[in-house]
């Protein structure tokens, strides 16, 4: 297994450690229109990453509907990386959302460090609970195109590179923040 886990345990810290202090106007606080704020960031990682869960739940149960595009490997492999280099850190591209994962509101209630929190600590038990059917190799369609298709540890991968990355875009924001106030 990878270190999925501890990364994302560490992304929490992180979360917590540089916006703990913030209040809630500050989490909400947005340098435009067009950007999301870092409540909203927070927000938007949680609907992205529990979409997963209801595949998570059909792989357990032996429900799952894998589509035909799956059954082609290279393809598997090579919409998995082209996800995987999407949602690097580095943030050198900027990219749209699916509309599934928009975040869910534009201004986002207080509680949204906790709900993160919680959210993390229940994805790690998604992710642990997961090893036998990445150790099977099983392929998932992205909860947003059932034609983008990559192996399950892949959509790992592109859930804690996907976290990083808003980490830094949230970081980034609170940076204008500050700039924002002292001038």
């Amino acid at each position: 297994m990878k270190n999925w886990t501890s990364t994302l345990s560490d992304i929490s810290r992180q979360y917590l450690s540089e916006f703990g202090s913030l209040t809630n106007e500050q989490l909400n606080w947005k340098p435009n229109s067009t950007v999301w704020s870092i409540a909203q960031n927070l927000d938007h990682l949680i609907v992205t990453n529990e979409s997963y869960y209801p595949v998570l739940a059909s792989l357990k149960a032996g429900t799952y509907k894998t589509p035909f595009i799956a059954k082609i490997g290279f393809i598997v492999s090579f919409l998995g990386k082209t996800v995987l280099n999407a949602v690097q850190p580095d943030r050198k591209k900027k990219m749209k959302t699916f509309p599934i994962w928009e975040p869910t509101a534009s201004n986002v209630n207080s509680d949204i460090l906790n709900r993160f929190q919680n959210h993390q600590i229940e994805l790690i038990q998604k992710i642990d609970g997961a090893k036998e059917l990445i150790e099977k190799g099983v392929v998932i369609s992205s909860p947003a195109n059932k034609n983008i298709v990559y192996k399950l540890e892949t959509a790992f991968d592109i859930i804690v590179s996907h976290e990083q990355r808003h980490l830094e875009q949230a970081k980034e924001i609170l940076r204008q923040f500050k700039n924002n106030i002292n001038h």
